[in-house]
């Protein structure tokens, strides 16, 4: 604040010129005297020029007093020096805080440094009005600089007196709930809090997880399913009502991007529980699978099931009572936790575990194997039979914006979002564990058919963690890789739990 220049040039400079650089006020001295004299002077003059132009520069990027709410109206700064200059006075300073302030003519420009009673003494009239420069929000006056949140955007109050606020992608966004719910789709959308104030990037990066396996293993042989043409599947299937008691309600796999271990874990525990009659129910642990299976694996930043069931099977894992899942919350190191779980070969491709429980009050540490996986075919009826005859199935999809929405109905994806920008329009890969099958009527008269799979996101989402999906016509890429697996259980697991 005390440094002063301007387009009329520094007081002190002109004066500096009349004494020193004008040759009529100096004695008279020989030519090479002159030149000696002559050669500072325009060195002196050219770099108080630059330095002006530095501090005028400086100071006009800085407020004046004024503006930065310094204010002392009852204070005496110019009146007490008696000091109102006309024109142009860098001398005409008085101090002001931790700095100076000035009472000439030249202070009331547009960064104005001026006294705080230079006006109404030196001017005789009111001091200016500072420009507010709020934002208003409800009512309520807000300063430059202030931020709120709108849904997954912030918002900030910029000194033109508007909300500046990012255009991120919402996970819930209400125009897209009451496109879905006013449309005729066939399925209602909702608001899902915890998923309130996430971008859809982050709902693509933190809720799926599953990344899709390299060509090799997508074109895989398919096991045929032998089938009588004429044979007759029933119009609807619930594996929890064929085997009570033996088929996992829906996981929860929160913020960690590892749906590629909770549908396997969920899969296989089904898998080995209906395989064994009941004798063997475990409930397999995904954090297992995510902390141990890191060989060409992300843990909750993603990985590949055919990955996860070649650990299953020359590893094993233990139960998530034993190993509970702790990666709830967007890890950022790969695997999010160390391994705490290591076996070792008892024979006859058995393991047997070398630590104890993660959880202390769980002393069991018994390893669960199963059999290597085998892949589907893409045909609506083998998936049944498979899904009727040996448990529920895991299913790769490609899930879009608006299935994070979904609450209830037959979901298809929906073009509500077309007209958007792209970045409202992103899919990323998932896995989820398919449980049955059934139809119902449209309010048009038509058949819609469906599956039923269980989630991984809570069981408040969508119908009690479960959603339902057409069938038969590959929605979402969801009959393309289907995976089967057998538990590995034996004569003498079946005696022991007896």
């Amino acid at each position: 604040m005390g440094m002063r220049s301007g387009s009329e040039g520094g007081h002190e400079a002109s004066a500096k010129g009349d004494e020193v650089g004008n040759p009529s006020r100096s004695r008279d001295v020989g030519p090479e005297m002159r030149l000696l004299w002559t050669l500072p002077t325009l060195w002196l003059l050219a770099a108080e020029d630059l330095s002006a132009h530095r501090a005028r520069t400086r100071r006009e990027l800085a407020p004046g007093l004024h503006e930065r709410g310094i204010r002392d109206a009852g204070g005496s700064y110019c009146e007490r020096n008696d000091a109102c200059c006309p024109g142009r006075d860098d001398a005409c300073t008085v101090p002001y805080l931790d700095t100076i302030c000035y009472c000439d003519l030249f202070c009331n420009r547009t960064i104005s440094d001026c006294c705080p009673d230079f006006w109404e003494y030196c001017l005789g009239i009111p001091p200016p009005v500072p420009e507010h420069k709020d934002c208003d929000r409800g009512g309520h006056k807000y300063p430059t600089g202030a931020t709120y949140r709108e849904n997954c955007n912030l918002c900030t109050c910029s000194g033109n007196r508007q909300w500046d606020c990012e255009q991120h992608a919402c996970l819930i966004d209400g125009e897209m709930i009451d496109a879905v719910n006013s449309g005729n789709y066939g399925w209602r959308a909702a608001n899902y809090s915890h998923f309130w104030g996430m971008t859809l990037d982050e709902g693509i990066r933190y809720r799926l997880g599953t990344i899709k396996p390299p060509p090799m293993v997508m074109h895989m042989n398919e096991l045929q399913m032998s089938m009588d043409t004429n044979e007759q599947l029933p119009s609807h299937f619930n594996a929890a009502d064929k085997w009570p008691g033996m088929v996992l309600e829906p996981l929860d796999q929160g913020n960690c991007a590892g749906s590629w271990a909770f549908s396997t874990a969920a899969v296989a525990s089904d898998r080995i529980s209906i395989h064994s009659m009941g004798h063997m129910t475990p409930a397999l642990s995904p954090q297992n699978l995510i902390s141990c299976d890191t060989r060409n694996q992300q843990g909750c930043s993603g990985g590949r099931v055919d990955r996860a069931w070649w650990y299953l099977r020359r590893r094993g894992v233990v139960t998530a009572s034993c190993y509970p899942f702790t990666s709830r919350e967007k890890d950022s190191a790969p695997a999010g936790r160390p391994c705490m779980m290591q076996s070792r070969s008892t024979g006859r491709g058995k393991r047997q575990a070398t630590q104890r429980c993660p959880n202390p009050q769980t002393h069991s540490n018994e390893i669960y194997q199963s059999t290597p996986a085998y892949r589907l075919s893409s045909s609506e009826k083998e998936i049944m039979k498979e899904l009727m005859e040996n448990g529920p199935v895991q299913a790769i999809m490609e899930v879009h914006e608006d299935f994070f929405v979904y609450k209830s109905g037959v979901y298809r994806h929906t073009p509500v979002m077309a007209g958007k920008p792209e970045h409202h329009r992103r899919h990323g890969t998932h896995s989820v564990k398919i449980t049955g099958w059934g139809e119902e009527r449209t309010p048009q008269g038509q058949t819609q058919k469906y599956w039923v799979a269980a989630n991984s996101w809570g069981k408040h989402w969508g119908e009690g963690g479960y959603f339902r999906i057409a069938r038969g016509t590959n929605e979402c890429e969801i009959e393309t890789f289907v995976v089967g697996v057998w538990g590995r259980v034996s004569m003498e697991d079946m005696r022991r739990r007896k």
